[in-house]
């Protein structure tokens, strides 16, 4: 049997590989050589007996899913206890390309942005099912939380629109961010990016949490200043008291929708324009860079 360690390394080489070898790995356009999606990813784990995970059903909703109810749900006649479950959670970094070309933007997304909203999360997609399948071949029962026939959208008496399982709170969770004021999860890669998770009977540590506070990471919340990503909302989704889902949704579809297909030819959608050109749009910012400006 492998140590917490060499399991560890084995699945984060699965992921990092696929990434950064696979051809796979491309926003579709017709360059050459053709441009990747996303940059080297980083990971991060949890157990499955974090008591996190009954935190999320009193602070989310009560339907948020547990790692063992997934697990329990596509493996029932396996015998596992939440101790011996990891959740593997990554962060896929958008490219320096897609983050400039969307900086420059006030009002719409970038072709870059919406190719990656699209292409790219059917990579991600591409990933979570690689991942379970180099896991059973290694004779690891794994399952990807999104894939769950117990994924669903729900309401949540607090957030309004939630999930059964949230791919950013499991993130939360392997010690990979925050959450900011704009709900984007603030990692050491910045908040531009995707972020996925699998499920596995795997003996790995969990990554320790470096934050005590959901919102640490976010200088609006923890020093009071900053608010960069307000302005940057084209549609007023954001301000002082928050993201206000509902005028977000509407603006991604079906506005950004019409104008994706009306001006770059495909059939898709995005924004990301608070997660870009802001002081956490590629780390975790410091009071001190933005201080007085």
């Amino acid at each position: 049997m492998n140590t917490a360690s060499e399991n560890s390394a084995r699945v984060e080489s699965i992921i990092k590989d696929f990434i950064n070898e696979s051809p796979e790995n491309r926003i579709q356009t017709q360059t050459d050589p053709p441009e990747k999606a996303w940059n080297e990813p980083l990971v991060g784990f949890s157990n499955g007996a974090d008591a996190i995970w009954q935190d999320y059903k009193e602070h989310v909703g009560p339907f948020h899913l547990t790692p063992m109810d997934i697990f329990t749900n596509a493996f029932p006649s396996v015998t596992a206890s939440p101790e011996e479950l990891t959740v593997i959670s990554w962060i896929l970094p958008q490219t320096e390309a897609t983050k400039k070309d969307n900086r420059k933007e006030t009002d719409w997304p970038s072709e870059r942005w919406a190719r990656t909203r699209i292409f790219g999360e059917e990579i991600q997609n591409k990933l979570r099912k690689h991942v379970v399948a180099e896991l059973t071949g290694l004779g690891i029962e794994a399952v990807a939380s999104m894939h769950s026939p117990l994924w669903s959208r729900q309401t949540s008496e607090i957030f309004g629109f939630a999930s059964t399982w949230s791919e950013r709170h499991a993130a939360y969770a392997s010690g990979l961010g925050t959450f900011g004021l704009c709900d984007g999860l603030i990692t050491p890669v910045g908040k531009a990016m995707r972020t996925g998770s699998v499920i596995a009977k795997v003996n790995i540590d969990p990554t320790k949490r470096p934050y005590t506070d959901h919102h640490e990471y976010c200088l609006f919340f923890s020093k009071g200043i900053c608010g960069k990503c307000i302005p940057r909302c084209p549609v007023d989704a954001l301000s002082e008291n928050g993201h206000d889902k509902i005028i977000c949704r509407a603006y991604l579809k079906p506005k950004t929708e019409e104008y994706v297909k009306e001006n770059y030819k495909f059939d898709g959608y995005g924004c990301g324009l608070c997660q870009t050109k802001v002081p956490c749009e590629s780390k975790i910012p410091l009071a001190k860079e933005v201080e007085g400006k």
